[in-house]
């Protein structure tokens, strides 16, 4: 939704209407039919175009504000810790925890089938390349020194030198790109967190305890590199979790360890798992306050379907 004009909104809502696989706010598989059935009313209201739109500009300006963060802060490297969807691992290898350190990471697009929506397409070149394949810089070193601490602290951990896909870099790493970073890329580390599927998606707490140890890494690199954090990917999507959403927030504000690692697994799964990627940061930058942070509650159906959007700053 973020790569999407609030327009477009009820396009997903149809898609969720017409057979997504959807989740309950307690994790549970469920239909959209069953979600119409238990959703307030007054959701009613929050779909109507002028809020669609008013959110929407919420978000932008929240990207923008990251965005003048990022270009602000003069980093040497940004470790970001995103997901994989089917975009570079499959069901033939499926890490649970990977750090890509090749020299370069490749952004490309590749045609959408033709059955695809013209709005999807619309949508995925916010995040990849439009005009062919663009090939931006990793932090290699940094990746290999990361690597090696993670090691000492007993992850058995993936890597990576190459993509194994033509698809590029995935959605988590291109929006970084093409959206905050703009024109003014800094070397990157990704690390990539299976959020997804089942059945080796790793713990709440062993999000944070990796989190802790890439802050350990970043310590421990030799020179004066100014090195950042973000977490890449949503809040509770596709049926939008407000209370789930603001203790997320909170504990961060509130460096509230254990409010996140106590999170049931079973309410992060779908679009929701991707919170894992934040609480990984969350143990990153345990030493940091949380000086700025944004909430948006995009929904986009009277169903309730939607995403939860978390805007943060940690200094």
């Amino acid at each position: 939704m973020l790569a999407s004009p609030p327009e477009d909104y009820p396009r997903h809502a149809d898609i969720d209407a017409k057979g997504r696989r959807l989740l309950d706010k307690a994790g549970q598989p469920c239909t959209y039919g069953d979600l119409l059935a238990a959703a307030d009313p007054a959701i009613a209201d929050q779909i109507r175009p002028e809020v669609l739109a008013a959110r929407a500009a919420q978000c932008n300006a929240g990207l923008d504000r990251l965005a003048e963060a990022l270009a602000s802060a003069s980093l040497d490297a940004l470790i970001i810790i995103g997901d994989d969807q089917h975009e570079q691992f499959f069901d033939d290898n499926m890490p649970s925890i990977l750090v890509y350190w090749g020299e370069t990471i490749e952004n490309r697009t590749l045609p959408l089938p033709e059955t695809a929506p013209a709005f999807w397409k619309k949508a995925r070149s916010q995040y990849h390349e439009a005009e062919g394949p663009r090939r931006y810089p990793v932090a290699s070193q940094l990746g290999r020194h990361l690597i090696e601490i993670l090691r000492e602290r007993e992850f058995d951990i993936s890597h990576s030198r190459r993509l194994m896909r033509e698809h590029g870099e995935g959605h988590a790493f291109g929006f970084v790109h093409r959206r905050l970073m703009r024109e003014r890329p800094v070397p990157v580390v990704p690390v990539i967190l299976n959020t997804y599927f089942p059945p080796n998606q790793p713990r709440p707490q062993r999000c944070y305890h990796l989190g802790e140890a890439i802050a350990e890494a970043v310590r421990s690199w030799p020179g004066d590199a100014r090195v950042g954090v973000l977490a890449s990917g949503g809040l509770s999507h596709f049926t939008v979790d407000e209370e789930l959403d603001r203790r997320v927030l909170a504990a961060c504000r509130e460096h509230d360890r254990g409010a996140l690692v106590s999170i049931p697994e079973a309410r992060l799964n779908s679009g929701s798992s991707e919170i894992r990627n934040w609480i990984a940061t969350a143990g990153a930058v345990e030493a940091l306050e949380l000086r700025w942070h944004d909430y948006v509650p995009c929904y986009r159906s009277p169903a309730g379907t939607g995403c939860g959007m978390g805007f943060a700053l940690w200094s």
